[in-house]
């Protein structure tokens, strides 16, 4: 994803769940939120973002209609880690930009490629002001 972004000349930001702020989810212009699938379900670091900055943000008119995509490493088939992840971005009511990439089993060259053209949506997007 990030290769993508740069690609279109726009910054990008990688940050850890666990690091992740309020503030950061305010400055940015898009995100994709990439999580492991752990029983079914989004990695616990990302429930904890969403627990740390939901109350406070979910309303601030900063961080609604956000374009946001959604990246899921799959043991099995990744749906309720996407699922639970997009029902909680639909709270935040953050834009989705396009359906989510789940890489089910090894991450496979058609999923980075997949991801990559990701970031260039997300980037000229985000430049353009389609988002």
């Amino acid at each position: 994803m990030a290769d993508g972004v740069v690609r279109e000349g726009s910054e990008v930001r990688l940050r850890k769940a666990f690091d992740c702020t309020a503030e950061d989810l305010i400055e940015c212009d898009g995100l994709v939120l990439a999580s492991p699938e752990y029983f079914g379900y989004m990695a616990g670091a990302v429930k904890d973002f969403f627990d740390r900055t939901y109350e406070q943000l979910r309303e601030h008119p900063k961080v609604t209609k956000k374009p946001y995509a959604i990246v899921v490493s799959a043991g099995n088939d990744g749906q309720g880690a996407v699922m639970q992840i997009s029902r909680i971005c639909r709270g935040y009511r953050f834009k989705e930009v396009q359906k989510p990439i789940v890489a089910k089993g090894s991450v496979t060259e058609g999923v980075l490629a997949a991801c990559t053209e990701l970031g260039r949506i997300m980037a000229a997007g985000s430049e353009a002001g389609i988002f």
